[in-house]
């Protein structure tokens, strides 16, 4: 099945049973040498007349299907649901099956190159929904978690860490929101990085995967330079605090290079705080 067809999937999420439609779309990561790669997209549709609002959703370092019936990870499908109760279309890119990816948690498993190529996933997914009568061309923003979120600071950002597509033409995403994002830190995405797209990012205060001083010294950074970016923290708040029913625990496995364990969980506090925030940031923005 490739572009323009569609798989209806019955699923339950958030309650309800919604339709999910795989569909496909050309990458950005070709810039016009290579042969860009056709990318797997799970679009959810927003209630309402349309043409409607759109979110491009970026997955974590662990990709966005499930091991156990291939289905996107119920944290995605949370956040879609509720989207698209507001009237807000949902593609959540799936960036690691075209490419027979594994996971990139560990240190085994990640893959730099392929951190890089994740821009023009995103920015591919907002071409393709541009195309689709039923999205407003012009109200698209962009939404990622962990590595997802750390792939649209580089996505949007001016100066070093600048990863918009040379291909990508027409008006940048309108807005954007990041999850913990990784590399969230002027020692990655350099000391001139900032944006022109406003951009909210939701960091947990005990987040030792993402942490959040190099995080906030980021932000501080991108406003001092003129960007519309917002930071909220979370002082109880761990990795993954918005992943629904999601116990606390120690991921030993993904140990990281300086030996620090990382601690998932969710807080539920702080995610029904992210999700009033999300919702009054995307109906301000798009």
């Amino acid at each position: 099945m490739r572009l323009g067809h569609v798989l209806f999937i019955l699923l339950l999420a958030t309650g309800s049973a919604r339709a999910q439609e795989h569909v496909t779309f050309a990458s950005l990561d070709g810039n016009g040498t290579e042969q860009p790669t056709q990318i797997d997209g799970y679009l959810l549709r927003g209630k309402g007349a349309g043409p409607l609002p759109a979110v491009v959703f970026q997955h974590g370092c662990g990709g966005l299907l499930t091991g156990v019936g291939h289905q996107p990870e119920s944290r995605q499908m949370d956040w879609a649901g509720r989207l698209n109760a507001r009237g807000i279309h949902v593609l959540m890119v799936d960036s690691f099956t075209a490419r027979r990816s594994g996971e990139m948690c560990s240190q085994s498993g990640f893959k730099l190159w392929l951190y890089h190529k994740r821009p023009a996933d995103a920015y591919g997914g907002m071409a393709w929904l541009r195309t689709q009568p039923y999205v407003a061309s012009d109200r698209i923003g962009l939404m990622g978690w962990s590595n997802g979120g750390g792939s649209a600071l580089m996505a949007l950002g001016r100066g070093r860490a600048n990863g918009r597509p040379a291909a990508s033409t027409g008006p940048d995403f309108r807005a954007a929101i990041a999850f913990y994002p990784g590399s969230c830190d002027p020692a990655r995405l350099g000391t001139d990085w900032t944006t022109n797209v406003p951009l909210l990012i939701l960091q947990g205060e005990k987040d030792v995967w993402t942490p959040y001083l190099p995080c906030k010294a980021l932000a501080d950074l991108g406003k001092a330079l003129g960007g519309p970016v917002e930071l909220h923290a979370y002082p109880n708040a761990y990795h993954d605090f918005d992943w629904p029913n999601l116990k606390r625990k120690e991921l030993h496995a993904y140990t990281t290079s300086k030996g620090v364990v990382p601690i998932t969980g969710e807080d539920p506090e702080s995610h029904a705080d992210a999700i009033v925030r999300v919702q009054d940031f995307l109906a301000r923005h798009l």
